[in-house]
């Protein structure tokens, strides 16, 4: 190299690059989540400034978090939408600020296009799409135009009804129908199987017993040839199992559904509490596998 010039820096991995590199990784892989609202079930209020977002994400990293999920709208059952620009201004300068300070996973939980976009923009990797691209069928051609992975959910209804009376005949065939139908939406627009994400959406649209039934079988949606999220972490039905403890209190019952939903092939746990989960599958994974530990 010529004296006095300085070498260019290596171009930024694309998204599908980041996404097969995680994909290598042993399972689960763990998406910590940042609700930068003021009204999310678990933890509302509690990152929506600004600093406190940046700093809870990158503690969320330093915990051993693969992916950092970044949420401007709170979804919880009877919620209200948000704004699009009010939740675009509440997750990109967060975003973007994360990005310049970790190499580590970003993903966008968001149903709105322009907020994929804008956030794609400005360094994150991956779109989570609670409605998987219903609400919005122009999030197909933001995922396509930056080769972004995408996480479809299931949903019965929306946020504000769908726990009025969430209703099934055959859960799993109805949600295995439904990922049929949102895969072929998908490929159809030209989406890579390979960049799909499936996400059985617990706690959206579902009972008590729906959400015991998913955990129990997540296997039965192997098949469909995509990797599987699950996303039970301090939701209601885990603190129905110990006599109504409040989310704050739910993480050990939500390490619990875990394990079930890990057992039966899930690939990735949207969890709030990185460090216990990481802690947690590092230590089973090493008991599991004792004969090729370091110790043994």
């Amino acid at each position: 190299m010529a004296e006095g010039l300085k070498e260019a820096p290596a171009p930024a991995s694309t998204s599908s690059e980041v996404w097969q590199e995680l994909l290598s990784r042993p399972r689960p892989l763990i998406m910590g989540v940042i609700n930068i609202t003021p009204d999310s079930f678990a933890d509302g209020g509690l990152f929506f400034d600004h600093d406190t977002a940046v700093n809870h994400a990158l503690a969320l990293a330093a915990a051993g978090a693969d992916i950092l999920d970044f949420g401007g709208e709170s979804t919880r059952p009877y919620s209200d939408p948000t704004p699009l620009d009010e939740e675009l201004s509440r997750v990109l300068p967060v975003i973007e600020q994360v990005r310049a300070q970790t190499p580590v996973a970003i993903s966008i939980d968001t149903y709105k296009s322009r907020v994929a976009r804008a956030a794609l923009a400005v360094g994150a990797n991956i779109i989570n799409d609670i409605s998987a691209m219903r609400f919005d069928p122009d999030m197909v051609h933001v995922a396509r135009e930056y080769g972004a992975p995408a996480i479809l959910m299931h949903m019965q209804g929306t946020p504000r009804e769908m726990q009025a009376n969430p209703h099934y005949d055959d859960l799993i065939g109805e949600l295995r129908a439904f990922f049929a139908e949102r895969l072929d939406f998908a490929l159809t627009h030209g989406l890579s199987r390979n960049l799909l994400v499936l996400d059985p959406g617990i706690g959206f649209g579902k009972t008590f017993r729906h959400n015991m039934e998913i955990l129990n079988n997540m296997d039965a949606f192997l098949n469909l040839g995509c990797p599987l999220l699950i996303g039970p972490s301090r939701k209601a039905f885990l603190g129905h199992l110990l006599g109504g403890l409040p989310p704050a209190e739910r993480d050990i019952a939500t390490l619990a559904a875990l394990t079930v939903a890990v057992q039966r092939g899930v690939h990735i746990v949207r969890v709030h509490n990185v460090a216990y989960t990481k802690q947690f599958f590092t230590a089973l994974n090493a008991i599991s596998q004792v004969q090729r530990h370091p110790l043994a």
